[in-house]
């Protein structure tokens, strides 16, 4: 079997290939099959890490929201994100796909390769930052080329797809199965939750930085900062946030600048940060985006929080 169509699976071990192997999948823009080889990846060559999930359903913040990439030649590994240090330091922290083109399998046994610094310039020089001015150019900005819209039965299929690959358990399917049922019959019932009661909201601002403390405030006192349409200022407080309400966390990092999804545009946040351990729960959204191996980091607003010192009950 060659590698282009080798098939990685969860918790394999994998190393990054050399840069000129690397290169030499890519096209003019520096991407295989419109996923870009962003410079924020040339870290991680010659390292190793454990594929977390294939990549066979994902969430995108535009039209056709549930897509899925054309072939099934991509997967994520384990805490990998984009450190947007390239992109004028984007603060999206998107978990970087990768195609399994780009990596190979190995035991743990095997020498690690070296990398030499000479390829890696040369495949500095082949990567593209800009699509044109003021348009970034990313695996975000071009997911939407990089994929197809998925249709409600193409989605479970791919959410079966992920089963048997080993995404998650059959429990973890069954509990997403289950949450997705029970907001679409709530909805139906009694419409977007949680939702304000006002056209206009207000922000807060708290300068919370790195490492600082915070506790999640009640969802009684956070529905006060939302609008009709369960948003403040833009920004929605999903179903699933709720569940992080009285909890005590700390600061991962502030978001004040994200590359938009399929534009490439730089859109600028204010009193907004993310906190540890927070990934967006896609099982709320539809059937079978329970599957979604992007785990987006949620977006908190400084005013659904308090500051608080580092005990946990």
């Amino acid at each position: 079997m060659s590698q282009r169509n080798a098939r990685f699976s969860p918790g394999d071990l994998v190393e990054l290939k050399t840069p000129d192997e690397i290169a030499s999948t890519l096209d003019a823009d520096g991407a295989l099959d419109h996923l870009p080889f962003m410079p924020e990846m040339l870290e991680f060559c010659g390292r190793r890490f454990r594929v977390s999930k294939r990549a066979l359903t994902i969430c995108f913040s535009g039209p056709g929201t549930t897509r899925g990439f054309r072939g099934d030649d991509v997967v994520t590994l384990d805490d990998v994100r984009c450190s947007g240090a390239a992109h004028d330091g984007c603060q999206k922290a998107c978990t970087i796909f990768w195609r399994e083109a780009w990596l190979r399998k190995v035991e743990d046994t095997e020498l690690q390769s070296q990398v030499d610094p000479g390829g890696l310039d040369r495949l500095r020089c082949r990567l593209k930052v800009w699509n044109r001015p003021n348009i970034y150019y990313c695996q975000a900005s071009e997911l939407s080329k990089a994929t197809n819209f998925l249709s409600r039965w193409q989605r479970l299929g791919r959410y079966l797809s992920g089963l048997r690959a080993g995404n998650f358990s059959a429990l973890q399917m069954a509990q997403s199965l289950a949450t997705w049922l029970f907001w679409r019959v709530r909805r139906m019932f009694l419409g977007v939750y949680p939702r304000g009661s006002g056209k206009f909201t207000v922000g807060q601002a708290l300068n919370l930085q790195p490492g600082e403390w915070v506790e999640v405030k009640s969802i009684q006192s956070i529905i006060e900062t939302l609008s009709e349409r369960g948003e403040n200022r833009g920004l929605s407080f999903s179903p699933h946030m709720r569940l992080w309400c009285g909890r005590r966390c700390r600061v991962n990092g502030r978001i004040d600048k994200i590359i938009v999804d399929g534009t490439g545009q730089m859109r600028q946040l204010r009193n907004t940060v993310r906190l540890e351990g927070s990934t967006c729960g896609c099982s709320y959204l539809g059937l079978g985006t329970g599957g979604c191996s992007r785990s987006e980091v949620t977006y908190w607003r400084e005013i659904w929080l308090d500051r608080a010192d580092g005990h946990i009950d």
